[in-house]
């Protein structure tokens, strides 16, 4: 399989289409969606099922018109991304319908986090690139919500190739270990990508740097899907970790100290993506350095 090495950068005006593969808007946010990032220079299109009706309550739509409007999105030449408009809950249950050539013969960038971990997971194993990164009505409405796209924006338009480097600027973290390593950078909401595992769509992780954040997990629960991941391979496979941010619950630091001080991989930990404040973006799928003892990635 051949893999892509970048992903391209979007000049202003591009046209973002926007999706909702998961969870449905809160109420008054859908009408805010274009004029915020018509506000940033973006066109926009929205596909219909972003408006519902919403189906079995946490579903934007019924699965038949969340995958017409990916579909959708990813044939029309004139959509040069493809914007999710949140996570909750929903993207896995497309898979198995997904058309793969189709994303296959326009790899074009797919921007999202939390329950979109499962079609970058998709995406990873057709060797297409994607932005781990702030979506539509989560994360880009309101003038508080200004920093994170201006960072996300600024991404697209550059967009990720060899030679890259993210420094947030970290500080040191108990968790770190190790001085640097290399390999495709995979993963995202830790409990998402658990859950594919024994599916098709589960992630390699060989000699990949897997990277996870979570949400609303105490620590037991993060044991658990840590321990999922160990006893299917996982842990053992992957060449270094990238920890991101665990919110909403008590920091599982000694879980985390738990599964990974008993391995050999690099570990950077603290990095800020995920469910928090600020969101790095992330280009899930491209060959990266870990560098721990610099804080930072390299494309």
């Amino acid at each position: 399989m051949n893999r892509l090495n970048r992903i391209p950068a979007l000049p202003a005006g591009s046209l973002l289409g926007v999706v909702a593969p998961a969870g449905p808007p809160k109420p008054g946010q859908l009408e805010q969606v274009a004029p915020t990032l018509h506000g940033y220079g973006w066109c926009t299109r929205i596909y219909p099922g972003c408006a519902g009706p919403t189906h079995l309550d946490y579903l934007a739509a019924d699965d038949k018109q969340r995958l017409a409007d990916l579909h959708a999105a990813f044939a029309d030449p004139e959509v040069d991304a493809v914007l999710c408009l949140r996570g909750g809950w929903g993207a896995q249950r497309l898979l198995p319908r997904v058309d793969t050539a189709l994303l296959r013969a326009n790899p074009k960038p797919l921007i999202g986090f939390s329950d979109i971990t499962s079609l970058h997971a998709l995406r990873d194993s057709l060797g297409i690139p994607g932005w781990h990164a702030p979506m539509a009505s989560s994360n880009l409405l309101g003038v508080a919500a200004a920093p994170e796209a201006e960072r996300l924006f600024a991404h697209l338009h550059t967009g990720a190739a060899p030679g890259l480097a993210i420094a947030p600027g970290l500080a040191d973290h108990a968790l770190n270990r190790g001085v640097s390593t290399r390999g495709r950078l995979i993963g995202g909401n830790l409990a998402v990508f658990t859950a594919l595992c024994g599916t098709p769509w589960a992630l390699d992780a060989r000699g990949a740097i897997l990277f996870f954040e979570e949400v609303d997990e105490a620590p037991y629960r993060v044991d658990r899907l840590l321990t999922q991941l160990d006893q299917c391979g996982v842990l053992d496979a992957a060449a270094g970790f990238l920890i991101g941010d665990f919110s909403g619950a008590e920091y599982p630091l000694a879980v985390l100290a738990d599964h990974l001080g008993r391995r050999k991989q690099p570990v950077l930990a603290g990095w800020p993506s995920g469910h928090c404040v600020p969101n790095f973006p992330l280009p899930v799928g491209l060959d990266v350095e870990l560098d721990v003892a610099g804080r930072c990635l390299r494309f």
